[in-house]
Formats: C-alpha cells, structure tokens, sequence
C-alpha cells in the first residue's frame, strides 16, 4: 500500500471517505456535461442512439485508460442515457460462481452490470462469464462428484461495461466478447479547466481563471486529480480566508503539498532519482524500482508510470525503463556523473 506520507500529498491516491463523496457529487451526469474525449463521446451517442432506435440493450463495452479518466463516470452517464438500472462492482470482489449469479439474476432488461478492473477476474469467473454475456444464461454446478448435477439460469438481455487500467491482462476470450472498446486519454489543459471551473462551481467557490489554469497545468492531464487538487485548494483559502481564490493562492497551497509545476509529487521524484542514482538511469526493470523506494509495483505501473511516460521523462524499452535526458535537467543531475 502507499507510505502514509503519501496518502497526504499525492494527487494520485484517496485521501478520505468524504472526499471519494465529493468526486461522485463533480461527476457529470449526462454525455453533454462530459468534457473531453471528443471522439469517444461521438462514437458513443452513435452506438447508444443505433441501439435506442433498434429498441435493443447496447453491446457490451470495455473501456480502458488510466485511473482518474472517467470510466466510471462514462458508465454512469450511459446507463442515465438510456434509461437503465447500473448495478456496480469489480473483479477482486466477484469471488465466487455464486457471486456472480446473484448479481446477473437481479438485473432486468436492458440493465448495466459495470466491473471495475475487469482484468482481475479469476478464471473461473470468466469461464462463467462467457456464456452469460453471448447467450444470458449461466450454468451452475451443484454438488461434488458423481451427485453434481448443473443448473441453468436464463438471464436477463443485460449489458456488461468492464473497466481496466491494463487492458493486456485481458484474456483473448474475454476480450474478444465486448462487442466495443474505447480508450479514454489524457485531456488538454484546456478541458481540464473547463472541469475546474465546473466543479468550483458545484462547491461554491470563486475562482480567477488564472487559478484554474495553475491547476490544471498541475493535474496530470486527469479530471481525478484536477478535482483532488482544486479541494486542496479550497481546504488553503478556507483556513486563510480567502475569498477569490488567485493563481498565487493556488501556487502556495499546492508547494505546501510538494506538488510542483508539472503536478509532480514525491513519489515521482523518488522514483526519478533512484533510476538515475541506482540504476545509473536504466535500462531497469520496474519491480527493482518499486522495491527500491517501497511501493507496489502495481501502484507504480498504473498510477504514476503513464505520466511520467506522458510528459517524456521515462522510456519503456524490451529491456526496461530508461530515464530521458529530459528527466534529468528536471532532476538537475548531469547524465553519467553519478
């Protein structure tokens, strides 16, 4: 799990109960609100619009992309769209057969079943699966041994959403059931502040657009954080009393959170500085990093790795990462003098 340090100065991680209420209250709820994804949300009034005319439950859909993007939030805006119940949950909490049944036989027509981290059903999970999302039954065993006899369950026409952050964990036979795939990107600078000025909005607050540009130029490019940071913000010009927030407010509360310029925090910069100060900036692979700072390899991977690779500090090569020499003018380190 990440260092406790962490939990308190990431843009990256959950800070708290109340906060994870907060980002459900800044999501939009209809495809219009939905800012960004341009060609996704095309796409996606097309394939629900086909769908509505036909009177026909829509395909189901895997959406993939980094954490903080909106999947989630898409998932909802879909089932708000056509008018359907969205039952939630995700892969690590489907254990059993029986799991599964219980939540596909209390779906009805038309209905959206949405995983999360779809990539981390268990095999058996899937063998079941497959048969529910082509033909809306499954089979179940009951019983051991020569008394086993299998049940069928006729299920509801349902649509399954699955959502991952690493869509090559997918088995082909999973992959290949999802009738769509989309990709949710990184936004421009430009959306993300459309986002901000939004969300300022729904907590009342008051903004120039300056500060709003501050931020989302230290947002990492993801909605997610964008919303973390702007109630960082809002927790610093509360205690200060301020009313309007400005770009030098915003500038202040976020060093005081070690997020710097680029929305780097320390976790970015130790993962930095230890392929460059020992791994003599790679190639190397990345659970030698993670151990080396004390993180997750996982956590790595699907929380701080894309950006870094995003902003061009970090190169994945067949033998391992590689810092760039743009990494190390940021670090202020002379490649090779370590």
């Amino acid at each position: 799990m990440p260092n406790i340090e962490d939990q308190n100065i990431s843009p990256t991680e959950e800070n708290s109960e109340q906060d994870q209420e907060l980002d459900t209250n800044l999501r939009p709820h209809k495809l219009q609100d939905f800012v960004g994804q341009e060609k996704l949300k095309e796409n996606l009034k097309i394939f629900i619009g086909a769908a509505q005319q036909r009177n026909e439950a829509i395909e189901h859909i895997l959406l993939y992309g980094g954490p903080g993007l909106g999947k989630t939030t898409l998932a909802y805006i879909i089932a708000k769209e056509i008018g359907v119940n969205i039952k939630i949950t995700s892969g690590p909490a489907i254990e059993r057969a029986g799991d599964l049944a219980a939540i596909l036989t209390n779906l009805s027509d038309g209905d959206i079943l949405f995983i999360d981290e779809v990539h981390r059903l268990n095999h058996l999970i899937e063998e079941i699966l497959y048969p529910a999302m082509e033909d809306y039954s499954i089979d179940l065993i009951l019983g051991k041994g020569p008394a086993a006899k299998t049940l069928r369950l006729d299920l509801p026409n349902f649509t399954l959403i699955g959502a991952t952050t690493r869509p090559s964990l997918l088995s082909s036979p999973l992959r290949d059931r999802f009738g769509v795939t989309y990709q949710l990107d990184f936004y421009e600078v430009e959306h993300i502040k459309q986002i901000i000025h939004r969300s300022a909005k729904i907590l009342g607050l008051e903004l120039t657009d300056e500060a709003a540009e501050e931020i989302a130029k230290r947002s990492r490019y993801t909605p997610r954080v964008a919303n973390r940071l702007l109630k960082r913000v809002r927790d610093f010009a509360q205690m200060k009393k301020i009313k309007v927030i400005s770009e030098n407010s915003v500038k202040q509360s976020l060093e005081m959170l070690e997020i710097d310029e680029l929305g780097l925090a320390p976790t970015d910069r130790k993962i930095l500085l230890s392929m460059a100060e020992k791994f003599k900036g790679g190639p190397v692979g990345l659970k030698s990093v993670a151990s080396t700072i004390g993180q997750e390899e996982e956590i790595l991977e699907e929380m701080y790795e894309p950006y870094l690779i995003q902003i061009g500090f970090i190169q994945r090569t067949p033998r391992g990462r590689i810092l760039t020499e743009k990494a190390y003018q940021y670090l202020g380190i002379k490649k090779g003098m370590i």
